[in-house]
Formats: structure tokens, sequence, C-alpha cells
């Protein structure tokens, strides 16, 4: 969402580079990538010229996955350099939804839509979610092979919302099937694949791999009916945040304490991963956050 024409963003003059002590996202205004200092994200911010939907940094390395031009709807994944210049992009199918990258950058993954535009009805879309190894340059470009341990294959299964472990190999993500969404450990070299728990979509892990923070479905706001929440991976206990409107995206972890999303008109915010505190604005009229250390 745009913001408002009558609301002004101060700008800085200056590249937008993927170094230190910044926050990365998508301006509003412009659909182009930006930054802001982390002491600071609500100050001015530095935009480039990368236009993307959704954006994600990992070892100064950039994922932004875009629209395709075309007379159907496309995404193209750019991958890109410190300084934001492009170094590879592959053509996907669909509509930009998802994008992450592995803690070294390796790994990255993608989800778009198919069918559909949201997840609010369970059913009533598709999506393709593509693995890609930049070492080695094997492209997986859909998860619906994977073999689920205890689970027959059938038709409807869907998966998004991939997060990568430190060894470039294993991964987190959502699988869906008959109504249900399950949190399933895949493994990237064998497709295969264990689920773990049910009712979670989008996990995020933590930077000390600890952690998932996910959406979760919940009673209420038909159209947006999550709420987020940290899964503790060893007690498989789950701890609800203190943000409680429905939030519907992939957070990121600014650190192994805080946890930044996007809300629709209204900017970045951040909330506390053990539960405690209150939201914060981070950064107005902005989506699609990652940070550089």
């Amino acid at each position: 969402m745009r913001p408002p024409a009558e609301v002004s963003v101060a700008i800085e003059p200056g590249p937008v580079e993927l170094t230190g002590g910044r926050l990365l996202f998508v301006d509003d205004a412009s659909g182009k990538v930006a930054s802001v200092p982390l002491a600071d994200p609500g100050g001015p911010r530095r935009v480039s010229t990368l236009s993307c939907k959704r954006f994600f940094t990992a070892a100064r390395q950039g994922l932004c996955l875009a629209d395709r031009a075309g007379p159907f709807p496309g995404s193209v994944s750019i991958f890109v350099d410190q300084s934001l210049a492009e170094t590879h992009r592959i053509d996907v199918a669909g509509v930009p939804n998802r994008a992450k990258l592995s803690a070294d950058g390796r790994m990255a993954s993608w989800t778009t839509f198919v069918t559909g535009d949201s997840y609010a009805q369970t059913g009533a879309f598709s999506t393709r979610t593509g693995i890609y190894d930049r070492q080695t340059q094997e492209y997986r470009s859909n998860l619906e092979g994977t073999r689920i341990a205890g689970m027959k294959r059938t038709e409807d299964m869907n998966y998004w919302g991939v997060t990568f472990t430190g060894d470039d190999r294993s991964y987190y993500a959502t699988m869906s099937t008959a109504g249900k969404t399950y949190l399933i450990n895949g493994d990237a070299a064998d497709t295969s694949a264990k689920p773990l728990r049910e009712n979670v979509e989008c996990p995020s892990l933590s930077p000390d791999g600890t952690r998932v923070a996910f959406k979760k479905r919940v009673p209420g706001d038909g159209a947006r009916p999550w709420r987020q929440h940290v899964l503790d991976l060893t007690t498989m206990v789950e701890t609800p945040l203190a943000e409680i409107r429905g939030i519907d995206d992939q957070v990121v972890w600014l650190d192994n304490d805080t946890i930044a999303y996007g809300l629709p008109g209204e900017g970045i915010w951040a909330v506390q991963a053990n539960g405690e505190g209150a939201p914060r604005q981070l950064v107005p009229h902005a989506s699609s956050p990652s940070v550089v250390p």
C-alpha cells in the first residue's frame, strides 16, 4: 500500500549498500529497496533504483523478488551484490510473495501465488516454492514433490515460507493439506521432510537456531486470522507475542530478542520475542524488512 500523497518521507542522499548497522526494506511510495540506520530507523532513508515486491539480505548479499513484465503474471528472482548490482536472475511463475536467504547467503528460497491472492481461506490458493543453491546452481523449482514422513502425498499439498538452518541443507517451512497447516522440517538434499506441529505458517528461524517465529491461525478477524508466536524447538512450547493485530508476514529477527514485520498501511514494526513489552513502529510507509547487522 502506498502512503497518502500528503505524507512525505525524508530522503538522505547516498547509495544504498548492504553495509553493517542498517535496516533494509521496500519503500512503499516508490517500490524501491531503501535503507535506514538501525540506530535511527525512523530517520531519513536512502532509496535505491532496485524495484522489488519482497527483499531479503544476508551475508552482504541480497535477494529481490519482483514482478516480471509480460502478458501473464510472473515473477523474477534477482540476486544482487553488496551494492545492489544484479549478479543473476531466475524467472519464476506466479505473483511474488515470500523471499529468504540462508545466513551465509548460499541458499535462496521464494514463494509465489499461482492462483488466488491470499491465505485467508485455506485451499483457495496455490503456491510454488522453490529452493536454489547458489554454490552448486541446483534449482528445485517446486517443493510439491517433497516426501512427508507419515503422510501420503496428495494433490492439495502446498508449501510456503522457507527458513534455512545454519547447515545450508535443513530448513523449516509451512505445508498445507486438507484444510490444515503444518510446520515441517525439510532436507533440501534428499527432498524429504517431517511434520513437527500443526497450525504453523510462515516460520522464521532465530539467529541462534533455537526458536521459530510464526503466525498461528486464531479465532477472530476472518480477513487476518493470525497471531504471531515463537516456538521453542527444544521444548516445543509456544509463546504468543504482544502484537495482537493479524500479521500476514514472514517476520524477520533483528537479533535473538527482537522480531520485525510489515503491517500494510502501518509500516514496519518490532516486538520482543519473549512475549513481553509492546509493539513499536520502526519505519513508516515500508514493508519487507531485513537487517545487515
